[in-house]
């Protein structure tokens, strides 16, 4: 790792003091959620018993089945599957995606494009077999506003197509220029969509937004949420999976597209990995605090060394990512060594970016993770175009995220000749 400079060190010092009220007020935040999730553990009188180990088909996995319920009463959700079967937020929401729709419908993605890697779920991009587009979904997409918002009179309009059956709310930027969203504008945007299209069934994509608010889309009327163990709700501990909360009937619906039609939730053995399931949502709204100081400190950091950044330090922020534009590939790229090199697994190796599969251009991704891909740890990606914007989230605890932010930053000086 190279030493931080003493004009980092300055910089930094300077870049806390003002941050000290986002900091309390990311902190204020973890303690609502932290209660939020205490009781709902207690309401489900949860146990050690429920760290118990289960194998085969999973009938007699109480500690599962129990965790589905702590978490649908967390997020204020009728019902939920939390599981390792899910093997990712993309496998999450497109399971969820195809329960609310059926054939001869057609999805309305509400916010622009969705993230890259569901491109292929829906079938906008390659002639996937099982994508939507496969059973006959068709693909209505509304473009955003002036102002980066949700464009709502277009929303509205294309709602209002009879062949509508479902509405994508995605609640993160993805690798596009536009705000994430907050509950609230999420509920907007809902109340929209209900007066149009009363019977649609909303989705809300809640990677990377989920305890960073006190309350989740479920609250403003989404019919189902879904996500990543990986990312926020694992607290860092989850090994793999993802979620699906919402209405009962949805939420068994994706369940039988999680495994089988007729199976559903009733298979699916959890491994021994319960008690890290159970820990890691306990952990979680105090580590994506800790995510979120990590990101407003980075925010301060590359702002003072002239990046554009986006949210900016002082913001309010709706998920954990934090986008810095680079403008072209040689910082962007020395940012992301700086990354890696922070980290506490992997720290020796090089990032390069390369053809990734779900995304149409290469992709150089940084990430010392104890769980592989997990974003909920101090990690950096950023597609390989212009305006060479990285996108970086997580931080296990500040301590650590702080010194990573430092590193790449102490890179990105010296490549460009800086002390």
């Amino acid at each position: 790792m190279l030493e931080t400079s003493e004009k980092l060190n300055t910089i930094a010092a300077r870049v806390e003091r003002e941050l000290a009220s986002v900091f309390e007020r990311f902190d204020k935040a973890a303690r609502c959620n932290t209660q939020r999730v205490l009781s709902a553990f207690s309401k489900n009188r949860v146990s050690d018993t429920h760290f118990n180990m289960a194998t085969g088909y999973g009938y007699s996995d109480v500690g599962r089945d129990t965790l589905d319920r702590v978490f649908a009463d967390i997020v204020g959700a009728e019902d939920a599957v939390f599981r390792i079967n899910l093997v990712s937020g993309t496998h999450a929401i497109a399971c969820a995606l195809f329960a609310a729709l059926n054939p001869g419908e057609k999805l309305l993605a509400a916010v622009g494009a969705p993230y890259d890697t569901l491109h292929g779920v829906i079938g906008i991009s390659g002639d996937y077999p099982g994508s939507l587009a496969k059973y006959g979904i068709g693909y209505l997409q509304a473009g955003l506003g002036m102002n980066g918002l949700p464009d709502i009179g277009r929303v509205a309009e294309l709602a209002r197509e009879p062949d509508v059956g479902a509405v994508l709310i995605q609640r993160s930027r993805g690798y596009s220029g536009r705000r994430s969203l907050s509950v609230a504008q999420i509920g907007e945007l809902i109340e929209v969509i209900r007066k149009a299209n009363p019977a649609a069934r909303i989705i809300v994509d809640n990677c990377y937004g989920e305890f960073v608010e006190t309350s989740e889309p479920i609250s403003v009327g989404a019919d189902l949420i879904a996500g990543s163990l990986i990312k926020n709700p694992g607290g860092g501990l989850a090994p793999t999976g993802g979620y699906i909360a919402g209405r009962s009937d949805l939420v068994d619906a994706a369940a039988m597209r999680m495994t089988a039609p007729g199976i559903g939730r009733h298979c699916g053995c959890s491994l021994g990995n319960n008690r890290l399931l159970y820990q890691g949502l306990f952990m979680a709204p105090h580590t994506v605090a800790q995510a979120l100081k990590t990101a407003a400190f980075c925010a301060g950091i590359m702002r003072e060394l002239g990046f554009d950044v986006s949210p900016a330090p002082l913001d309010d922020r709706f998920d954990i990512v934090q986008s810095i534009d680079f403008v072209s590939p040689a910082p962007l790229l020395e940012f992301c060594k700086g990354i890696q090199a922070g980290a506490p697994v992997d720290s020796f190796a090089v990032p390069e970016p390369w053809d990734m599969p779900g995304y149409d251009c290469q992709v150089v991704m940084a990430a010392g993770a104890f769980v592989q891909g997990a974003s909920i740890e101090l990690s950096c990606d950023a597609p390989m175009r212009p305006p060479y914007t990285a996108y970086m989230q997580g931080g296990l605890t500040f301590e650590s995220g702080r010194a990573g932010v430092l590193e790449a930053a102490a890179r990105v000086l010296s490549a460009r000749g800086e002390p």
